[in-house]
């Protein structure tokens, strides 16, 4: 998770939501990304997506089997469906996401039986400090609104 907050804070300074997240395979990080929908002009260009994507070109296969994918915001729902599809083993998360989560503050995409895969699901890991470093990052946008 410290590697995934270290990109999350170079989205920060891209001017990004800061959110970061790592792949990892037998203990070797395998996969990185941070937010860059704004920058790319890509809304799917989220830190998983990105993570996800540059650990199947590292392997040569979409399919991640046995990896664990670290992040420091609970995944939105375009970010958990990619999760399944990429067959990451267990997903662990920082900071709750109450207003997109689909781990289980608004949905959990994960608790739906009825599909294929099943990934586990970690919560809270550093939750303090990744939900501080987004809450700092949204009050001075809004006090940048504000003041313009």
């Amino acid at each position: 998770m410290r590697h995934a907050l270290e990109l999350a804070s170079m989205a920060l300074d891209a001017g990004e939501v800061p959110v970061g997240a790592v792949v990892v395979q037998d203990g070797v990080i395998i996969g990185r990304g941070f937010n860059a929908p704004i920058s790319r002009h890509d809304p799917s260009a989220h830190a998983e997506m990105t993570a996800l994507r540059d650990a199947a070109q590292k392997i040569g296969n979409y399919r991640l089997v046995g990896c664990e994918l670290f992040v420091t915001l609970e995944p939105c729902l375009m970010c958990a469906g990619a999760i399944m599809q990429a067959r990451i083993a267990r997903a662990v998360y920082g900071a709750s996401d109450p207003k997109t989560g689909a781990c289980g503050s608004v949905l959990n995409a994960f608790a739906e039986q009825r599909l294929n895969h099943h990934t586990e699901v970690v919560g809270g890991v550093l939750a303090d400090e990744c939900g501080a470093m987004l809450s700092n990052f949204f009050s001075l946008r809004r006090a940048q609104q504000k003041a313009s």
